[in-house]
């Protein structure tokens, strides 16, 4: 029988945990939004664009600060930081439930964008790095992605109920309670910390930055997260303009959450036998073919289903390839430093591709920005192979 050490049973008490304030935090912090969007446009008599622009503030805000996020957990370590990122997000959740006006909800989404650096996977995944060996660190990580990829299924229709019965301000502050009341003690008692007292710690990130395996990475996964950020946002909306019901739309959409734990499980399998870097090439370039084949055979049910599938399998690993990524090329003393640089540009093209795709649909179509889709994330898989040869 396995016998665990106190170290690796204290590392799995904290994925354990992690695991559920991910899934609560993503909930609350992210995916809730887009249910009580509506109700708060009218009670704020404005338009949605306006609030939707505040949530592209809070992931520009999010994005800002990950380098100082990722310096700070090199130095520190996550669990203080952890813990105030969730009270934060608490705090945050709470005034949106007060919001009577733009200005207020767009000072809100600064806080929330805050909250969302220092309480989501970037502070999560620094945790399990700093803390496993090679061996652990890939089953840990996929542990917790794989429950808090269910996050959008859980909160997205509790968040539904919970507007239906007692309305969006009722809701939010009931959301921001209980993720305050579940993540804040959790962090504060089960996290603990583990940092590399190195001197040269920022020399290795400053040399890690300046570097082309750094750039090609960058790159990469800046390019394919645009495209990622497109097809989950616009999907429903081009397959309605294939001709399918707005409930078929959905359903169809609705797969690419389970399709992303599926594949998260399928590439870590993968990974074992072949390098990383070309396991997630190929994923790249499966979801290039999905999504050429869209436009093509995306009218029929079930050519929709098929290439929205294919294109799924690959909408989660690009989160569990970037970190065993950075810890392979650059090791653990200075990798949430250097994750935090590399999240910075992808986090820009995740909160405004969406926005530059659906202008280009307009006056192009929307098989343009599928054949666009496509190339970006073949550059993203060439980007990768040629990264794997360096």
């Amino acid at each position: 029988m396995l016998q665990l050490t106190p170290d690796t049973r204290r590392g799995w008490a904290m994925v354990t945990v992690l695991a559920i304030t991910q899934t609560a935090g993503y909930g609350v912090l992210a995916y809730a939004f887009s249910v009580y969007l509506t109700p708060m446009a009218r009670d704020l008599r404005t338009g949605t664009p306006q609030l939707t622009a505040g949530m592209a503030v809070a992931v520009l805000v999010s994005a800002l600060a990950a380098p100082y996020v990722g310096r700070h957990l090199d130095a520190r370590g996550g669990r203080a930081l952890m813990t105030a990122g969730a009270a934060l997000g608490t705090l945050a959740i709470l005034a949106l439930s007060q919001a009577g006006n733009l200005p207020w909800f767009y000072a809100t989404c600064v806080l929330l964008g805050l909250a969302m650096a220092t309480s989501l996977y970037e502070p999560a995944f620094a945790v399990i790095v700093a803390w496993f060996d090679t061996a652990q660190r890939a089953k840990a990580i996929l542990a917790l992605t794989v429950v808090a990829g269910f996050a959008s299924s859980i909160f997205m229709p509790l968040t539904g109920l919970l507007i239906e019965a007692y309305g969006w301000r009722t809701a939010l502050v009931v959301l921001a309670i209980g993720y305050g009341a579940l993540a804040v003690p959790l962090h504060a008692l089960v996290l603990r910390n583990r940092t590399h007292a190195r001197p040269a710690r920022a020399a290795e990130r400053t040399a890690a930055v300046r570097g082309r395996p750094f750039r090609l990475l960058a790159a990469s996964f800046l390019i394919h997260s645009g495209a990622v950020a497109v097809v989950s946002v616009l999907l429903i909306t081009y397959l309605i303009g294939l001709g399918h019901p707005p409930v078929f739309a959905a359903t169809v959409a609705g797969l690419l959450g389970v399709l992303s734990v599926t594949g998260r499980v399928v590439t870590t399998g993968l990974q074992r036998r072949w390098p990383v870097a070309l396991v997630t090439a190929a994923v790249f370039a499966l979801q290039a073919v999905a999504a050429l084949l869209l436009p093509l055979i995306g009218r029929s049910p079930v050519g929709a289903i098929a290439a929205t599938v294919l294109f799924g399998l690959g909408f989660g690993v690009a989160t569990i390839a970037r970190p065993a990524l950075v810890v392979e090329r650059y090791g653990t003393s200075a990798y949430a430093g250097i994750s935090g640089a590399m999240a910075l540009p992808i986090t820009v093209a995740k909160a405004f591709a969406p926005s530059l795709a659906a202008l280009a649909a307009t006056t192009a179509g929307y098989p343009v920005v599928m054949v666009a889709v496509a190339v970006a994330c073949t550059l993203s898989a060439f980007a990768l192979a040629v990264y794997h040869r360096l």
